[in-house]
């Protein structure tokens, strides 16, 4: 058991190509498995109260220095605040730039999904995955912002084109978040929008939910950079009379 949870209450695997939504109450712990390596966890946050705040990309890799995602980094709203922090990380390395899959990616590498003939093993696609899922808050296409990609690693070449490392996650690696406010969670375990594989991923993923040990002041993340004191004090404000 890590020293940031408290309890794990839940469990599931998710097979790849699949999506799913859920409230994340502050003081949630989510562990991130990669049970089969090479897997991918496209990822988007919103506030419940106000689902016109959610995720920042941008705003989280520049007020952290930083181009990749690791243990100490936090995740940023649109205004400031935190949604979660990364207290645990196998890889060292996740990315938050390259965006999501969409339906001509996969039929152009992997032929044409339907449902209606491959049934679970269809090829879904990021982008239709997370609006599957927003679309049950009332939410659209034009909701949709830079997501996450856990357990995904792109290197950068001379002349700026980005490609996927492959071989990057293992079996067994994972991340753990925890909380720092009421969050609506939204994922899919669809191929990164860099895959080239040759055939289309089957990878499973595993996620625990639980409860996380209270935050103290010598806390890893709220320490790991003067931007994040800032952000876990935006939070506080927010949270009084709560």
């Amino acid at each position: 058991m890590s020293e940031y949870i408290r309890s794990i209450d839940y469990k599931t695997e998710l097979k790849s190509g699949s999506h799913w939504s859920f409230r994340a109450r502050r003081g949630t712990v989510m562990r991130l498995t990669d049970l089969t390596g090479d897997a991918n966890v496209g990822m988007l946050f919103y506030n419940p109260e106000d689902l016109l705040e959610r995720y920042n990309a941008p705003d989280t890799l520049k007020c952290q220095h930083t181009f990749k995602l690791t243990k100490g980094n936090c995740l940023y709203s649109d205004m400031g605040r935190v949604f979660a922090s990364i207290v645990e990380d196998d890889l060292g390395w996740h990315e938050t730039v390259a965006g999501n899959s969409r339906a001509e990616h996969i039929e152009a590498l992997w032929g044409k999904r339907d449902y209606q003939i491959h049934r679970n093993k269809w090829k879904q696609n990021g982008h239709d995955s997370f609006l599957v899922e927003l679309g049950k808050y009332g939410l659209g296409a034009a909701d949709l912002a830079a997501n996450l990609n856990w357990f995904s690693k792109i290197e950068i070449s001379e002349d700026g084109s980005m490609a996927l490392t492959k071989g990057h996650s293992k079996p067994g690696n994972s991340v753990l978040l925890r909380f720092e406010m009421d969050t609506l969670v939204v994922l899919h375990t669809c191929p990164h929008p860099l895959d080239k594989s040759e055939e289309y991923p089957r990878n499973k993923v595993q996620i625990e939910l639980g409860v996380a040990q209270p935050v103290t002041d010598d806390d890893y993340c709220k320490n790991f950079r003067p931007e994040n004191e800032r952000g876990f004090k935006n939070n506080a404000l927010y949270h009084i009379g709560l």
